[in-house]
């Protein structure tokens, strides 16, 4: 056995020269940090070290779910998660869609290009723009609205407005790249079905509905595992720059609240307890969702 194991490590060598530094990447950033929430039930200091702190057990999980900012955050996360999923998630399958029945290459290449260039733009700038856009003092957005008679309305500032911006941003900046695994999933499909399905008298809808979509529905539902194991995560930065004290009501999450406490107060401990908290929720969602994707006949994550 060590024999075979040996000949196949060095028949395989530079595939797994190859993997070593993803390897390496997610042992060092990924596993390695995880020991770091231990803290969440010790009464962590800096200076006594991670060893010498007193261990307090679930002390501040309690002290957080009495906290009046409990019910405020985790309905504003739920929300907004919510928002996320029900209206982001499901629009990269329908650009892929739409993308696949584009038959010039060159129109096609063109606009998976100018759906992707939002990604590699920073939150900073994103939101930058959403405030040129929509501030009331000369934006662009404003200024067309009391060109055409109407009344200008501070997006920024109205809390009304806070979450479907957020919403409207991550659309924007996150769709294009989020096709990519389902137009790679279309490629896949077997050409001879569609040729069978338009000789049964199949037009362009019915294939996509009868083809396309049981084509990819594997890709479809571990995609939707994975992002409900991050349904909680809706990113630090981007509310964060969005926030305001007009907004701060419904803008308030457990990412900026980790942030607060962790960060600018300096309770590490009490902050870690609230990020494991919100993981929990993750990783609960995906085994609820993998179980119920092996009920109906899908293969699951694991």
């Amino acid at each position: 056995m060590g024999a075979v194991l040996k000949k196949r490590l060095l028949r395989n060598r530079w595939m797994y020269y190859m993997l070593a530094p993803g390897i390496l990447y997610f042992l060092v950033f990924k596993y390695a940090p995880m020991w770091g929430v231990l803290i969440a039930f010790q009464d962590y200091s800096p200076f006594t070290g991670f060893w010498d702190s007193p261990w307090i057990g679930f002390q501040h999980f309690q002290t957080f779910f009495s906290e009046p900012e409990f019910g405020l955050l985790f309905r504003n996360t739920l929300i907004l998660a919510i928002y996320n999923m029900v209206f982001f998630f499901p629009l990269p399958i329908i650009i892929a869609l739409l993308l696949n029945e584009v038959r010039k290459e060159v129109y096609k290449r063109t606009i998976q290009s100018l759906i992707y260039i939002p990604h590699f733009i920073s939150w900073v700038v994103v939101v930058g723009l959403a405030y040129i856009l929509f501030t009331t003092e000369g934006g662009i957005v404003n200024e067309l609205v009391a060109q055409y008679g109407g009344e200008k309305i501070n997006f920024l500032l109205n809390k009304d407005w806070f979450r479907i911006m957020i919403v409207g941003e991550m659309i924007w900046k996150e769709t294009g790249w989020g096709t990519i695994l389902f137009l790679a999933a279309l490629a896949g499909v077997d050409p001879q079905l569609y040729e069978a399905a338009r000789m049964d008298g199949a037009g362009r809808w019915k294939q996509m509905i009868h083809v396309t979509l049981p084509a990819i529905k594997s890709t479809i539902v571990v995609l939707l595992i994975l992002r409900l194991g991050h349904f909680m995560d809706l990113g630090f930065e981007q509310i964060f720059l969005m926030l305001n004290p007009m907004n701060r009501e419904i803008g308030e999450v457990f990412d900026t609240y980790v942030y607060e406490r962790g960060i600018q107060q300096g309770d590490f401990s009490y902050s870690t307890a609230v990020n494991l908290f919100k993981s929990t929720i993750g990783i609960v969602l995906v085994v609820l969702a993998n179980t119920f994707a092996k009920k109906i006949g899908e293969e699951g994550i694991y």
